[in-house]
């Protein structure tokens, strides 16, 4: 299976001026622990990892320094994550045929949660990764009046990966291109043009990296399962 990392955001919300991937995790760049997932994920084959050039320097050293068994390579990103995953997807290796896309900020994903979402490739052109949503969800006006209230059993909130057959996903990508449209998913591609997407029951911990309150959600989370993994109480397979 191949992988795309996007990891080129400036992670604005984080309150600095540089990639949040940099970002110390447990005395690693946050990005260090989606590479390792990838890297213990049975299914993955070939890692591309979309960033921009002036953060190459720190992705090699950290590639050194973790010693990955899989090939990784590095791929320019562009000024919006869509166009960061086009190019990973022009990059794939001509013999790629379905592809996973996993944001390098959602650096809680286990190896289990990438390996079912390859073996779901075997069913699915389309799928994410979702949980339920537990909150009661208001859509509001440009005023913040209260709408409507969905019905929640049909809500669940995206995660990655996701994954797609390739030859598709970038069908979608180039017609996107030609008519501007801006989306903030490659799911939303796939919905765009008809295409079923189904969803694949994701991870409760596998929260998006975005603020630095989900940073320290994520250091707890991830304290938690390294004390479980040394006293043998949890398993990455």
């Amino acid at each position: 299976m191949h992988l795309l990392i996007p990891a080129a955001g400036m992670g604005k919300r984080m309150g600095g001026d540089r990639n949040k991937l940099r970002l110390r995790l447990l005395e690693k760049p946050i990005l260090a622990w989606t590479l390792l997932a990838a890297e213990s994920a049975s299914a993955i084959r070939w890692i591309g990892l979309i960033g921009q050039p002036t953060d190459w320097p720190l992705w090699e050293s950290l590639l050194e320094e973790l010693g990955l068994s899989k090939p990784v390579v590095l791929i320019q990103g562009g000024a919006t994550r869509q166009e960061s995953v086009y190019n990973g997807l022009q990059a794939l290796p001509p013999e790629a045929k379905q592809v996973l896309i996993h944001d390098g900020a959602r650096a809680l994903a286990t190896p289990d949660l990438l390996d079912r979402c390859a073996a779901a490739l075997d069913t699915y052109a389309g799928f994410v990764a979702a949980v339920p949503v537990k909150d009661t969800i208001k859509v509001v006006d440009a005023q913040r009046q209260i709408c409507s209230t969905p019905d929640r059993a049909q809500l669940w909130a995206a995660q990655t990966p996701q994954g797609f057959d390739v030859e598709k996903l970038k069908a979608c990508h180039e017609e996107g291109r030609r008519r501007g449209w801006e989306v903030t998913d490659d799911a939303a591609l796939f919905e765009k043009f008809d295409l079923p997407v189904h969803i694949l029951p994701g991870e409760e911990t596998n929260l998006k990296i975005t603020t630095p309150e989900d940073l320290a959600i994520a250091t707890l989370i991830l304290r938690q399962r390294l004390a479980s993994l040394d006293a043998g109480l949890y398993s990455e397979a």
